[in-house]
């Protein structure tokens, strides 16, 4: 297995605007292969924008929806990725032959469509409906998986891909400057946003506070030490639909070490080289190995009652 160079991306997508979103996708694409990359990734719903979602109704998702893999976006994916030699994971909405509507991220080389994932726990918007299957597919030789965004908090996910072979994991997010229970969390004021050029300042010490990165450190590092993986985080950074995001989309190593992270206010990418070698110096290979699961295989595999509630989600969501 050779050293791969992954580009994790960040960017300002516009809510509902796919040619827009495809065309900055480009671009980093294009930026990415330049510099070396042979893969880049993009966050969650980067082709059709995220927060905006919680407004639609059944029909207008159905309208922004797209049957995979014989798509417009696939296609346009695939035309980038032949251009740039250079594979692309990104995020959209789907519906299938029934009009089941599911939010998958999707990895595309020069030849189409490799691994397409569905969001395993869905809630932006009444409609959508939960995927039902981890994936682990490969990228030049490398065991790769996806898990989306609050896929990645519930940590028998990550746990799971990774005893189904992956050494990267691609966690594309929507995430950070919302309320919540935990201390210090909620909204950045979009004002701060508009004046980013004249006071940096003031909206780098709220997107790398508590609101913000901050709080990501507490966990992220913790599944690619723990797991022995890399780990590729990627995040929009600007306004989603009236909440502001704040980017910070990164690369971490198996040791837990951010390798490659965006840190400007605006559209950015990070590359970092991955290295096998890495897999099994980290301290998560060795824990693998050391498990004992007839102590607990009963015990994770427990019925419970499943709750998901998210605070910041609209109650008036058309239903």
């Amino acid at each position: 297995m050779k050293p791969l160079r992954i580009a994790t991306a960040q960017f300002e997508h516009h809510n509902g605007d796919k040619a827009y979103n495809l065309s900055i996708i480009r671009q980093l694409a294009a930026q990415a292969s330049q510099q070396g990359a042979d893969v880049i990734a993009f966050h969650e719903c980067s082709i059709t924008g995220y927060t905006h979602a919680r407004h639609l109704s059944r029909e207008q998702m159905l309208e922004q929806a797209e049957r995979l893999p014989d798509s417009d976006s696939i296609r346009a994916l695939t035309e980038i990725a032949r251009e740039h030699h250079i594979v692309i994971l990104a995020g959209l909405f789907e519906k299938d032959e029934q009009d089941r509507l599911y939010k998958p991220y999707v990895c595309v080389d020069e030849n189409g469509l490799i691994a397409k994932y569905r969001k395993l726990h869905p809630f932006i918007n009444p409609h959508l409906l939960p995927g039902d299957q981890y994936v682990v597919f490969e990228i030049k030789g490398w065991k790769c998986g996806i898990l989306i965004c609050y896929d990645n908090n519930i940590i028998e996910n990550v746990r799971a891909t990774t005893l189904l072979g992956a050494d990267i994991i691609f966690m594309p997010h929507v995430t950070m400057c919302t309320p919540s229970t935990r201390p210090g969390a909620g909204f950045v004021d979009p004002a701060l946003w508009e004046n980013r050029e004249q006071d940096p300042t003031s909206l780098r010490l709220e997107f790398d506070g508590m609101k913000g990165r901050a709080w990501l450190m507490k966990w992220l590092p913790a599944r690619a030490y723990d797991n022995g993986i890399y780990v590729v985080f990627s995040n929009p950074i600007g306004m989603d639909d009236d909440q502001l995001k704040n980017g910070c989309s990164m690369i971490i190593d198996p040791f837990g070490d951010v390798v490659a992270e965006c840190r400007t206010l605006g559209n950015e990418l990070a590359i970092a080289l991955c290295t096998p070698e890495k897999l099994k110096m980290a301290g998560g290979y060795r824990y693998k190995q050391a498990r004992r699961p007839e102590l607990y295989r009963d015990i994770i595999g427990q019925e419970h009652q499943s709750e998901q509630k998210v605070v910041w989600l609209n109650p008036e969501a058309d239903s």
